[in-house]
């Protein structure tokens, strides 16, 4: 899966190289090109714009001589007919008339002259200058066609290489599923989750009609102790009873801490603790060692050449590593005496029992009355206690046939969801806000409060998502809406 998400990720590195940072530069490109071609088209349109001004500045000129003229023309011929003007009122007429005519020919002209001009603009305009530049821009998209294209092949042609190496490992990915051993797989969980208990052993015969001493069996299932005061109630049900099978407590399981020794863990599980631990403090130990002996070699050659450097500079952590040595040692020695501790307390196994079966050698009598002391607390804990003859030991006389035939733990209170919950995870259980449940276990200190929604529901919620109502009255009456 690792080399099959490499290809990908070769494809997606040569796309980007080869592909994108292309692309990126020839978009930059085209923008650059294409706002020049419409600056362009802008600056053709506003040219013509300017050319059919003039033009039309010119005609209304025209127009307003030639009015002008008409009515100097008709004022002219007006005043020769009316015999009551002087001659010199007439003459002024005449020239005026004339001036407005010289005007007109000229305004004529002008007018000409610029509707040429802006007829052959408005040719250049809509044949030559706005054909050419549309031209640019089709241009530049072809090329921009062209070059998708090209980019599309190149996808491809990476793709294509790297086709037959994700066919290998498809191939791969199908070999490992068709490999995989359910059973090599379940003994290897069972190898590296079991606990070392032994099966408790037969429970003695006591006798009652003798005047002797009761006892019980240092094998029974139960190591649950009373001192006299109060008689277990017949037919209840143990709560020690089939350890495995309690629910541990949330807050030690997510803690995880526990002493130094490991002692709250099973006997095989507290054996690989602490054979890991000695392991580590061995290598620590031979990586100071190597030091030492990397100095102590630096040393000797100060001393034969004291112009390479001062030996004496080397004392001061030479002797800071063979203190670090020592306190390695130390604890070396304190782990591997737990370690023989718990080895001299398993059974005796072969290394073909270990890597077959990963059971244990029931041959060691005395391993078992030792691990019979080994027992998990319902809260998740394991004790381990040593017998004493003060105190007498109930045994169990009640097993029920189905492991999670318990009493259910009493309510304490009620509790509102303030906030949709999903759980998700084991232990969990999922809420909808403004729901009202049931609180059976307040919040440790972990952040979670245990809730039952029914009888055959209930599980943890983070405390901040629920408010809780508790009743201080309860006694373990439980009543379901």
């Amino acid at each position: 899966m690792n080399d099959y998400a490499g290809q990908h990720e070769v494809v997606s590195e040569n796309m980007t190289s080869q592909i994108t940072a292309e692309l990126t530069r020839f978009v930059q490109e085209l923008k650059q090109e294409r706002k020049s071609h419409f600056h362009d088209g802008r600056k053709a349109q506003q040219n013509i714009e300017t050319f059919w001004k003039q033009l039309e500045a010119s005609k209304r000129r025209f127009e307003r001589d030639c009015k002008e003229a008409d009515r100097a023309q008709q004022y002219f011929e007006k005043m020769d007919a009316d015999i009551n003007v002087t001659k010199a009122d007439v003459e002024k007429a005449r020239q005026q008339a004339q001036t407005r005519h010289q005007m007109a020919e000229d305004s004529k002209g002008e007018y000409s002259s610029i509707l040429q001009k802006f007829n052959h603009e408005q040719r250049e305009h809509y044949h030559t200058h706005i054909p050419n530049i549309f031209q640019k821009i089709q241009e530049m998209e072809e090329r921009r066609i062209v070059r998708i294209g090209e980019c599309m092949k190149t996808y491809a042609e990476v793709d294509r290489q790297v086709i037959p190496i994700i066919g290998k490992c498809l191939d791969g990915i199908t070999k490992a599923a068709e490999s995989i051993d359910h059973k090599n797989d379940s003994q290897l969980v069972i190898e590296a989750f079991k606990s070392g208990f032994e099966p408790p052993g037969d429970i003695d015969f006591e006798d009652f009609t003798q005047p002797m001493k009761r006892t019980v069996s240092e094998s029974s299932l139960s190591n649950s102790r009373w001192d006299g005061k109060s008689e277990p109630k017949p037919g209840s049900k143990s709560k020690g009873k089939l350890w495995p099978f309690i629910k541990k407590n949330k807050l030690s399981l997510k803690l995880g801490g526990g002493p130094e020794d490991f002692s709250n863990l099973p006997p095989e599980q507290r054996r690989k603790k602490l054979q890991q631990k000695v392991d580590e403090l061995n290598k620590d130990i031979q990586k100071e060692m190597d030091q030492r002996d990397a100095l102590t070699k630096m040393k000797d050659v100060y001393i034969k050449n004291p112009q390479m450097g001062d030996a004496a500079s080397v004392d001061h952590k030479l002797a800071e590593l063979g203190q670090n040595m020592e306190k390695l040692r130390l604890e070396a020695q304190k782990f591997e005496g737990w370690l023989a501790e718990v080895e001299g307390r398993l059974p005796v196994r072969t290394e073909q029992t270990r890597r077959q079966s990963g059971m244990y050698d029931t041959q060691n009598t005395s391993a078992v009355n030792n691990c019979a002391q080994d027992r998990e607390s319902p809260d998740g804990s394991y004790t381990e206690e040593q017998s004493q003859e003060s105190e007498m030991k109930v045994p169990v006389t009640e097993f029920d046939d189905e492991f999670d035939d318990e009493e259910p733990l009493p309510t304490i209170g009620t509790c509102k969801a303030l906030y949709t919950f999903e759980g998700q995870n084991e232990g969990t259980i999922s809420v909808t806000e403004g729901e009202m449940l049931y609180v059976i276990e307040e919040d440790k200190g972990d952040g979670w409060t245990r809730i039952r929604r029914n009888e055959d529901e209930e599980g943890y919620v983070p405390t901040s998502y629920v408010e809780v109502y508790l009743d201080k009255n309860a006694k373990g009456a439980m009543t379901y809406i």
